[in-house]
């Protein structure tokens, strides 16, 4: 399967004496494919997210979507931020058509593509609504959804779920892997969440002071489904990448000079 995503030796740094808040990052996501980025807070995962779709420049590397080399945002890539950033003078609907509609008015097949969207994901009776009158999880669907209103070809996803209670987070990822798979959508996630991550990966990589120190091929078969997060095999993923996690955060503390 060929390489959809190179990041090929990216450094970032803040200002040119800075040190490097990514390091000498070597990752490909295969067209069609899941991987997420696991980290702590502070280890340059969101960085090197925003390198990928090219709203960051790298101080030296180079990234290429479809081996076309990038050097500003992607038109084919969506991204999903933390939090849902939809305009509260719009509607559901509208906020859905947000990235058509900076570019020319929205045809009526458009508006018919946006409110498959929001049926597929349980809110074409809230179409009309404004974000005020939505919940935190479908703030959130309407969010995914204006990213993939455009058919991207790379969804980049920066810890959208994170402010969610447990059980609406379950139900947002088994959203987002239904429509990454109608299209065959790559994507590239972001999490703290270890569960998160193996749910929705077919590749994790841990992060950690700006570099890749681990990664691991999720094996669990396609489509996925809740029963999976309590199968001997997530449960072993889980561990074996929180010690990778531990192993980081004491590696991290014993080079930290004494007080």
């Amino acid at each position: 399967m060929s390489d959809f995503v190179t990041i090929k030796q990216v450094r970032y740094r803040y200002g040119a004496a800075g040190s490097a808040v990514v390091d000498g990052v070597d990752w490909a996501i295969p067209r069609g494919k899941i991987h997420c980025l696991l980290g702590r807070s502070g280890c340059g995962k969101t960085t090197l997210l925003k390198l990928a779709a090219g709203l960051l420049m790298p101080s030296e590397g180079a990234i290429r979507i479809g081996g076309e080399a990038l050097h500003g945002p992607s038109a084919r890539a969506g991204f999903v931020f933390q939090a849902p950033t939809l305009l509260d003078w719009l509607s559901a609907l509208d906020n859905v058509l947000l990235p058509i509609s900076l570019k020319r008015r929205p045809t009526g097949a458009d508006r018919d593509a946006a409110l498959d969207l929001l049926a597929r994901i349980g809110l074409v009776d809230f179409a009309a609504r404004r974000p005020s009158e939505l919940s935190g999880g479908q703030q959130s669907r309407v969010a995914v959804a204006r990213a993939l209103v455009d058919n991207p070809d790379l969804l980049l996803l920066d810890e959208p779920f994170a402010a969610l209670d447990a059980l609406t987070r379950e139900e947002l990822q088994d959203d987002l892997l239904r429509l990454c798979a109608l299209n065959g959508t790559t994507a590239l996630f972001v999490t703290h969440d270890i569960g998160e991550a193996v749910y929705l990966g077919d590749k994790v990589a841990v992060m950690a002071a700006g570099s890749l120190t681990h990664a691991r091929r999720i094996e669990l078969p396609r489509p996925r489904h809740r029963d999976m997060r309590y199968a001997p095999g997530f449960a072993a993923a889980c561990h074996e990448l929180r010690d990778a996690m531990d192993g980081e955060a004491t590696a991290a503390t014993s080079r930290r000079p004494a007080a």
